[in-house]
């Protein structure tokens, strides 16, 4: 009504009121909904921005959720789905843009659904990201804003966000007059919107479908159909090494194989035809400058999955390879330090898709892991190990584990390959592998280092880690966690969990792996936390309890042994038996004592209390 009579329109607003009137009694007073239904036709302003990169706007309180519009346009839309409260609305025209809407670099950006905002300028698109991870830590996580506002650091972007994608999956299909193409699933369904040319894959992708739509034509040769499970040709999957410049291509088909034996996974060097006139395709291939790799993927299963598991190789090498740098992530534009290592990559491997912003990724990581050369790690859902391999040459001894058994033989392959020695792979889940290490090296009072590692990081898939898992990980106690997410839904969900097992957020950072889409990644360092009001504080005196069920024993010199090499302290037996004495251990009546009466006793230094107590814990005396 205010609103309404502030514009000298109160008839508007009465008559507004008698067609629409639709009363919610709240506990504060009568509150007047406008009632909206499907096709109806609204002038609005978007005020905000949903997770999915949706606009969001109201009308007379009635929320509507608008794809592709942008924060600050005002627009006209048509409403496609109404509920109660709210509605779903589709953009029909933008009346007044908004200062952060730009043109699109691809004409089919909104019929594609991929990249959901590339009509926002890419500052912008940083921002929202940022929002994204601190709306969701504190929404989802339950965090004080405050809290989280002092721990986050500014997001990493990108250079040049566009064609940085290493990795493209295109299907094949039919058109209506059933001619062959190429491009990318419509929003939400499975009908392809033909388009080679798409802005975030690598320049030499159009060239590649080009040539393969082109033999496919002239040799005719079907592409699958979903509905009735017939056709050869499914996907086409391209690969290629940013640093290396080597391009993979593979192409997934719908042939059965019972009359051939072949081994029942990985890559096959094959001489086999499997397409018709083969031999012109990859001819057609080898031209293209890069090419390093052809291969087959047989999936003759009606599904979603893409890929099949057996890869035969018809041309080239079975696989391509690529370089990630180590950079300084302290330093302005993020410097190579001079490190590197190479990655093979497969058909199947998994690995990021932007290879310039992992590089970023990964040492953020590194650099948040505070690693000295004497830590033990666990890398879990470490792939090909990428992130196990960039933390060994910092680490003392790195595990890594992984489900998918090629990986880790890839990532077996890539420690050779990189003269690395301190990194151990083990096939599994991790909420599986890591529990169950767990729980033999107690029960068997094993004193493995990896027992309770000095740091543990984790780099889950999108659904998070395993409560099996996160439970381990708080029983372990490792001095550091970094928790590298590419869902900060799932990540805040998570890091509730270890902060109410006693953990702390130290830093929250975006790294845009993804940019004109809405994903992002997020690393996260959390270390032990402190002892404050908010804590429960328990007394109790040590000479009444029975400690011999702990003591099971050292001797000085191992204890001093143990402390100088992790370290790099030297201390005494008097400082050691000092500290035993304030655990409740038995040291003897004088041990170390001047026989002088008015000798003055040197006191153990704070900090060599605490190695002191950290070798007492490794040898299980307390």
């Amino acid at each position: 009504r205010d609103y309404y009579a502030s514009r000298g329109l109160v008839d508007v607003y009465k008559s507004q009121v008698l067609k629409y009137r639709k009363i919610c009694r709240l506990r504060k007073g009568i509150r007047i909904f406008m009632e909206y239904k499907k096709n109806d036709r609204v002038t609005l302003t978007i005020e905000d921005m949903g997770s999915d990169g949706e606009g969001i706007g109201k009308v007379d309180g009635f929320t509507l959720f608008i794809k592709d519009a942008v924060i600050g346009d005002q627009v006209e839309a048509k409403i496609i789905k109404s509920k109660k409260h709210y509605a779903y609305a589709r953009l029909e025209k933008v009346l007044q843009p908004s200062p952060f809407r730009v043109e699109p670099k691809c004409a089919y950006h909104r019929q594609c659904g991929g990249c959901q905002l590339q009509a926002i300028s890419y500052s912008e698109q940083l921002h929202f990201k940022e929002q994204k991870i601190r709306n969701n830590l504190i929404r989802i996580g339950g965090f004080d804003a405050e809290y989280i506002d002092e721990r986050m650091q500014p997001i990493v972007g990108m250079e040049e966000p566009f064609h940085y994608r290493n990795k493209a999956q295109y299907p094949i299909g039919t058109d209506r007059d059933g001619n062959v193409i190429t491009g990318f699933y419509a929003g939400r369904t499975h009908t392809i919107i033909a388009n080679t040319d798409c802005a975030l894959g690598a320049s030499e992708n159009q060239q590649i479908l080009e040539t393969i739509l082109s033999y496919m034509r002239k040799n005719k040769v079907t592409a699958y159909d979903e509905v009735t499970g017939k056709g050869l040709v499914r996907h086409v999957l391209i690969r290629k090494g940013f640093t290396s410049g080597q391009l993979m291509v593979c192409l997934v088909i719908n042939k059965k194989m019972t009359k051939m034996s072949y081994p029942t996974a990985g890559v096959q060097k094959n001489t086999n035809e499997f397409l018709p006139n083969q031999g012109e395709l990859l001819a057609a291939l080898a031209k293209i400058q890069g090419m390093t790799s052809v291969s087959v993927s047989i999936n003759a299963e009606k599904t979603n999955v893409i890929m099949g598991t057996m890869i035969h190789n018809l041309w080239g090498e079975s696989t391509i390879e690529d370089t990630i740098h180590v950079r300084d992530m302290q330093k302005e534009n993020y410097p190579y330090t001079g490190d590197a290592l190479t990655f093979k990559i497969s058909p199947l491997s998994f690995y990021q898709v932007n290879p310039i912003q992992t590089e970023k990724l990964y040492s953020l990581a590194l650099e948040y892991a505070g690693l000295t050369g004497k830590e033990t790690v666990w890398d879990l859902y470490c792939g090909i190990g990428t992130i196990s391999l960039f933390l060994a040459g910092k680490a003392k001894k790195v595990c890594g584990v992984e489900i998918i058994p090629q990986a880790i033989d890839d990532a077996r392959e890539n420690a050779k390959r990189n003269h690395i020695e301190n990194a151990e792979f083990f096939v599994g889940k991790a909420e599986e592998v890591l529990p169950e290490f767990y729980e033999k090296a107690t029960t068997e009072a094993s004193s493995d280092e990896m027992l309770h590692p000095d740091v543990i990081v984790v780099d889950p898939p999108r659904k998070g880690c395993d409560d099996a898992c996160l439970n381990t990980m708080l029983r372990m106690q490792p001095g550091r966690i970094v928790y590298v997410s590419c869902d900060s839904a799932t990540l805040a969900r998570d890091l509730k969990i270890l902060c109410d097992g006693g953990y702390e957020i130290r830093k929250v950072r975006g790294v845009d792996q993804f940019g004109m889409t809405v994903h992002v990644e997020t690393v996260v360092l959390l270390s032990k936390g402190e002892i404050d009001s908010k804590k429960v504080r328990v007394e109790f005196s040590l000479e009444d309890m029975d400690m011999s069920g702990f003591q099971k024993g050292a001797t000085y010199e191992q204890i001093k042994a143990y402390v100088l090499e992790h370290t790099g302290l030297k201390v005494s037996s008097l400082y050691i038996s000092q500290i035993k004495r304030k655990c409740g251990l038995d040291v003897g009546q004088n041990y170390n004592l001047s026989k002088k009466e008015d000798a003055k006793v040197p006191k153990c230094p704070p900090e060599k209390e605490a190695a002191i107590r950290d070798a007492l814990k490794y040898f299980q005396m307390i």
